[in-house]
């Protein structure tokens, strides 16, 4: 599986000036109150992680001024490119792209969540490389909801099978599920997708699994994960912006 360019330079001037960004995250705070407001919810049950991929160590920098503390990273040299520059801030490195057996080792000594688990020999591998010393790694089982061929993700029909054989290995601790339905501009058929998920990790519950995450929700469609039971959602251009990079 292609785990996307490893090596990236971004166009000078593209992370949004500091007011900016402060703004930005207000506003997506702002839906995020909003959408826990409709559900009923408490706003603490929703967590934001802020998709930081292709966006260097000063766009990341100048979030965390403003509150931020979580950051997913699809692309493993990219992340550890920024964290490296990031050391002097109490921060939450977050995996949530596809991964490659070969990079099993470094994800999981440097990230503190991987979202993006969808089969049994890349979990054992997880679990193996985590070092004794740090905790748990903390990890999301992603699920193909919509069938796309594109995506990765296990099939709705072998998620039980893969969330028994993942709850027990020891160096993980499983927390819940990720879904990237199909991109719909229609509201209902988001929350359609996002049920469907939800009903899964209900179904997980039932057989005695203790999880407690569902991440699901993006910049176009957090409000209707919000809805259907999202503890994370995922924001990268409401955040960021457009993505504009250079490949080197």
């Amino acid at each position: 599986m292609d785990n996307g360019p490893e090596i990236r330079k971004l166009e000078p001037g593209l992370a949004p000036p500091l007011g900016m960004a402060c703004e930005r995250l207000q506003a997506v705070r702002a839906r995020i109150a909003g959408a826990t407001a409709e559900a009923g919810r408490e706003l603490a049950t929703v967590r934001l992680l802020a998709v930081s991929k292709t966006f260097g160590a000063p766009a990341v920098r100048d979030l965390v001024a403003c509150g931020q503390r979580d950051f997913g990273e699809n692309y493993v040299q990219e992340a550890l490119e920024k964290q490296a520059a990031l050391r002097d801030l109490p921060l939450a490195w977050h995996f949530i792209g596809p991964i490659q057996s070969n990079k099993t080792r470094v994800i999981a000594e440097n990230f503190s969540w991987v979202h993006s688990v969808d089969r049994l020999k890349i979990a054992e591998r997880l679990s193996a490389k985590r070092p004794p010393g740090l905790p748990p790694l903390q990890v999301c089982i992603e699920v193909n909801v919509s069938g796309e061929a594109s995506k990765g993700g296990v099939a709705p029909a072998e998620l039980p099978a893969l969330a028994e054989a993942v709850s027990k290995l020891q160096a993980l601790q499983l927390r819940g599920l990720m879904a990237i339905p199909a991109p719909t501009a229609n509201a209902a058929a988001q929350r359609a997708a996002f049920r469907q998920v939800r009903e899964q990790l209900e179904a997980l519950r039932a057989n005695g699994h203790v999880l407690d995450t569902l991440s699901m929700g993006m910049s176009s469609d957090l409000e209707a994960g919000i809805l259907e039971g999202a503890t994370i959602v995922r924001a990268g251009t409401a955040l960021f912006g457009e993505r504009t990079i250079k490949h080197t």
